[in-house]
This record gives structure tokens, C-alpha cells and sequence, in this order.
């Protein structure tokens, strides 16, 4: 099997409401790319990453020259090919071999006719759990969605568990002041007693603050304390001065710097990303390496629609030990481009696709639709909040917004 072409097309998938970070906010929808990759056999391969219109299509159908002939079951050739030390030093190709990837180990199951989870040492589980993923957001176009208060936030928990039935929730923060994030906190954690917690304020919290915050929330059946502060060091400081599991996606997203965690441990649960780490099988590496050194995985969101979800199952199928409930944007999301729309939850968690490769299609009229809206709305700025003018992330973040604004 040899490939052939590679096409790529940008949509713009709407959200429930936009939703704020500490860097700004995804304004109303999720920009994402789908690749699609022919083979000589008349199969296509699927893949999926963060997309930026004509950029994202252009460097990927620009790699085509790496890529016509070469055999989709040869990803060690083609890892080397993409992300060797030269094309590393010029230019950051991961999240492009990550998606093609995706697409090479989904012609791989469409060839032998087995799920991707039978390519990596057969499933473990049948389903992968899911938290809730809560952020504060400003009024949809209709006055609608605000989650300012307390009480909206503890609100958006019980539909969203009510809904999908989550058992875990997860509060991305860094948009006010800590202080008054705390206090939404721990109305959540009133709130569901029972359930595992984490913050995460993307890293804008100073060494100190971050310190203060975390001896403050010790008491509440945290699951981890993600990115806090920025950086190895910083994190270790705060690891050594704060008794909850410490968590990171920013830090830690490369073999290198995992090996550093190694030696000398700031971080001790690694939030693998299918995308962040160059596709699956790397994640695959790197839990091997948290197993054998007792650092606990679970695995970040990368506002994926249903290609790169089918991922995030078919690695959470894998591996031995997953001892928390996995991130997703996924329930914020109108609508997927796969047939039959969105993955559907159950008690928390998703079935893992037992279809052949990814166990996905994609359903061209929805993507069709969701081009032209990507053509209608455009892009967005991810680190831009357009209703604070003047504002812009800082780390660590002095210029905490109003929370009555």
C-alpha cells in the first residue's frame, strides 16, 4: 500500500458558548483541520489537528513530497522523515506528523480490517471515562450560557452531569482573580463531595500564589493541581510546598523533558495529547516510560472533534493504567463531522470505536457545512479576549479581569 495524495480541509465547528482561558478564550467555535491521506489500495486515512485555514492546509499538503510512495505502515521511516533534527531546528512539524500519523494507523486498521487498538497490544478496556471539562464563559449571542458566579458554575456541573453522567470536573481557570476562583471551587466541591477535582489556570499563577492556592484547596478530593506555574523549576517549587499531585500538559510534552521529570520529578501526572507528542504511538512510548517510573498519564484535550477523540479511545483502550478520568472539550461542541454526529456519553464515558482503523467516517456534508462556515466566520485569535481591550496574557498573570465586568 502506497500513498498517494493528501488533502486537507479547515472547518469551524460550533460551540454551546465561548468558552474563557487564562490566554483569552475559543470564541464560539473550534478551527480545526481534517487530513485525509489516499493510498493506491482506493483506502483514505483520517486525521484531524488544530487548523488555521490555508496555513494548516498548505504545510500539509506541502509534506507530500516526503510522502507519495512511502507505505503507510512505515511510521518509524516516516517519524524521521518529518521530525528529524533539521526539520525540528527550522520548523516545528508535530501537530502535521501527529494528524498524519492518525491517518497512516487508520489505513493500517482499514488494511487488515482491525481496530487501531488492536495495532498497539489490543484494548484493555471497552470504554474510556471522561470528566466534565467546566469553564466560566461569557453570553452566547442570545443572552444565553453565562458562567460568572459560583452558582452558574455549580449550575453548568450538574446539567453537564445530569447530561453525561461525569464523576470527575475539571475547572479551567485564570480568568479572575484566585481568590474568587477559589471560592468557585470549592462551591463545586460542596457541591459533589464525592467527585475528583482539578484546577487548572494554564500556568499564569505566580510560584507564590500558586503555592498559596494549592495549601488552600489540600483538604478537597483534588485529583491533580494542573500547571499552576510556568516551567520545570517553578513546578517543582510548588510540588515541594503543596500536597496535591501535581499535573502538566505544557511542561512535559516531549521525551526530553520527560526525562528531565525523571531525574529530578516537578510534575507527577503527564497529561499525554494525541497532537502534542506527535500522534499515538508516542503517547504510547511515553506511558511506558511514566510506568516503569511510577509518574501517573491521563490525557489533555485539544478541543478535538470525533477524529481525533476516536484517538484519545483507542490509546485510552491500551494502556495498563489510566487512573483518571480523560479531558475533552467534546461536550461543548453543536455538532462533529463524522456519520452520525456526535460520540455519545454514558455513565462519563465513551465506547472505544470497534470499526476497522479509527472506526470513524466522515460525514461530507457536515464537513462540507462546516468549511463554508470555517470560510464565513474565519479564525480566531486564541490569545486575544476581544471584550477586554488593552488585555493580554501574562505569565504569571498581574491583570486579573473584574469578575463583575
Amino acid at each position: 500500500m502506497k500513498i498517494t495524495d493528501i488533502r486537507a480541509t479547515t472547518v469551524a465547528v460550533p460551540l454551546e458558548a465561548p468558552l474563557r482561558h487564562a490566554n483569552g478564550g475559543h470564541w464560539g467555535r473550534f478551527v480545526r483541520t481534517i487530513v485525509e491521506v489516499d493510498t493506491d489500495e482506493g483506502l483514505t486515512g483520517l486525521g484531524e489537528l488544530r487548523g488555521a485555514g490555508a496555513a494548516t492546509e498548505d504545510a500539509l499538503v506541502g509534506l507530500k513530497h516526503y510522502l507519495v510512495g512511502h507505505d503507510p505502515f512505515d511510521l518509524e521511516a516516516m517519524r524521521f522523515k518529518l521530525l528529524n533534527p533539521t526539520a525540528a531546528l527550522y520548523g516545528n512539524r508535530t501537530s502535521l506528523h501527529s494528524a498524519l500519523e492518525f491517518a497512516c494507523i487508520d489505513l493500517m486498521g482499514k488494511y487488515l480490517d482491525v481496530p487501531a487498538s488492536q495495532l498497539f497490544g489490543g484494548r484493555l478496556r471497552d470504554e474510556v471515562s471522561f470528566g466534565s471539562y467546566l469553564f466560566f464563559r461569557y453570553p452566547d449571542d442570545d443572552g444565553t450560557g453565562e458562567v460568572r458566579t459560583p452558582d452558574q458554575l455549580v449550575a453548568q456541573a450538574a446539567e453537564l452531569k445530569r447530561l453525561h453522567g461525569f464523576r470527575s470536573h475539571k475547572l479551567k481557570g485564570g480568568v479572575f482573580p484566585p481568590d474568587y476562583e477559589r471560592e468557585c471551587y470549592e462551591a463545586l466541591a460542596a457541591a459533589y463531595p464525592s467527585d475528583g477535582l482539578r484546577y487548572d489556570p494554564n500556568a499564569v499563577l505566580s510560584v507564590e500564589e500558586s503555592i498559596r492556592f494549592g495549601m488552600a484547596i489540600e483538604h478537597l478530593r483534588n485529583d491533580y493541581f494542573e500547571d499552576p506555574t510556568w516551567g520545570l523549576n517553578g513546578m517543582r517549587r510548588v510540588r515541594e510546598n503543596v500536597r496535591i499531585p501535581l499535573a502538566t500538559n505544557t511542561v512535559v510534552v516531549n521525551f526530553e523533558q520527560l526525562a528531565a521529570n525523571v531525574l529530578d520529578p516537578a510534575v507527577d501526572v503527564i497529561l499525554l495529547d494525541t497532537t502534542f507528542w506527535g500522534g499515538i504511538r508516542p503517547c504510547i512510548k511515553a506511558a511506558g516510560v511514566c510506568e516503569t517510573f511510577q509518574f501517573s498519564v491521563a490525557m489533555h484535550s485539544s478541543g478535538e472533534l470525533g477524529i481525533q477523540l476516536a484517538t484519545m479511545l483507542h490509546l485510552g483502550a491500551v494502556l495498563p493504567a489510566l487512573p483518571f478520568a480523560v479531558d475533552t472539550h467534546y461536550h461543548h461542541l453543536l455538532d462533529d463531522v463524522i456519520v452520525g454526529g456526535k460520540m455519545q456519553y454514558q455513565d462519563g464515558a465513551i465506547a472505544v470505536p470497534t470499526g476497522p482503523g479509527l472506526g470513524v467516517e466522515l460525514d461530507r456534508d457536515r464537513m462540507q457545512t462546516y468549511a463554508d462556515h470555517f470560510h464565513e466566520v474565519g479564525n480566531y485569535t486564541y490569545d486575544r479576549d476581544p471584550k477586554r481591550p488593552g488585555w493580554y496574557p501574562l505569565v504569571p498573570n498581574e491583570r486579573w479581569a473584574d469578575p463583575w465586568r
